[in-house]
């Protein structure tokens, strides 16, 4: 076979087919002929490409070819979209929904915590034993006169955000991955967080400090706790998977808990983002208090919102905040 004559014969059709892969990206304005014509010359170049792989020395060649019928495939027979609409469905749909579909464990991981941190903060209040021994008095005083504020102000703000993004997204991390040991050390996370919470809270409240606290907790700590909580649950539905995984294999319960698992991980860094900033660049600040917590309710009401409406609507829809079917089946590599 004359390769050359062969290559000269067929590259219109080459032509004609990477004009209409191009057309493809906006398939409503191609006609039922045009659509006809982009399969048939999809199909022939797939052919013309295993005889030119066997017979031709020029890389170039096969290179650009094999790279049209690529294309022409990605057009004919569709392509996962790798491209903004990916992101858009992921905050859209994919990440509220997996929270939405959690929200029962994120409200009994918020309560149980909080209870355990006021608990401990009023044990600290009433019991003056507890508050002598715990923390040494001097430590106590500078913790009241200056080190609890001094906190928010000894770093720029910008390094501070990024400090305190870092330090979260490890803890809020670290939880959800300790839930494959039958969720056991995320509770042991969250303990700490909710004891250290009340122990501050209640040095400060004991002293007389306790309007500071709150002044400064409240404007980042809404956002920053429930993402924390967030994370706890989800860390403990995984556990719980593994224990009681229903009518699923343990395997499945597992794989399909651990990708909504890193989905909401993906999503929660960019909360904590923004609970960051708002710590580095609104806690400290000179506006008066009111303000301040306002800012920092907006931020929570705004986020519990935007889970309850796009997540109500896409778990309504059959999301769970796992992959697409099609893909969430395969749990072990296959043969082609």
């Amino acid at each position: 076979m004359d390769l050359d004559a062969y290559v000269a014969v067929h590259r219109p059709e080459w032509i004609r087919l990477g004009q209409l892969v191009d057309r493809a990206g906006r398939p409503r304005r191609m006609s039922a002929d045009e659509l006809d014509e982009l399969v048939e010359l999809y199909q022939r170049a797939a052919t013309h490409l295993s005889v030119i792989r066997g017979r031709s020395h020029d890389p170039n060649l096969v290179d650009d070819l094999a790279s049209l019928v690529t294309r022409g495939r990605a057009a004919v027979v569709g392509a996962p979209d790798q491209g903004w609409h990916v992101v858009g469905r992921f905050f859209a749909v994919t990440f509220p929904a997996a929270v939405y579909a959690r929200r029962y464990w994120v409200i009994a991981t918020t309560v149980l915590s909080l209870l355990v941190a006021l608990a401990f903060a009023l044990w600290i209040m009433n019991n003056a034993d507890a508050r002598a021994n715990l923390v040494p008095p001097d430590e106590v005083a500078d913790l009241c006169r200056s080190d609890f504020a001094s906190y928010y102000t000894e770093n720029p703000a910008s390094s501070f955000a990024s400090q305190v993004w870092t330090n979260n997204a490890w803890v809020s991390a670290q939880a959800v991955a300790f839930g494959v040991l039958l969720g056991v050390p995320t509770l042991l996370v969250l303990l700490l967080n909710s004891v250290n919470l009340g122990v501050v809270g209640g040095y400060m409240g004991s002293c007389g400090e306790g309007g500071q606290f709150f002044s400064l907790i409240l404007p980042h700590g809404m956002l920053e706790l429930t993402v924390v909580f967030v994370a706890g649950a989800v860390g403990l539905r995984l556990g719980w998977a593994i224990i009681a995984p229903g009518p699923r294999r343990r395997a499945e319960a597992l794989a399909a808990e651990g990708r909504a698992a890193i989905g909401i991980v993906l999503g929660m860094a960019v909360v904590l983002a923004v609970s960051g900033a708002i710590e580095a660049f609104v806690t400290p600040s000179s506006l008066p208090t009111a303000i301040r917590i306002g800012i920092g309710a907006l931020a929570w009401a705004g986020f519990v919102a935007y889970v309850w409406i796009y997540g109500s609507r896409a778990v309504a829809a059959g999301e769970r905040g796992d992959l697409e079917e099609s893909l969430a089946a395969d749990l072990v590599p296959v043969a082609p």
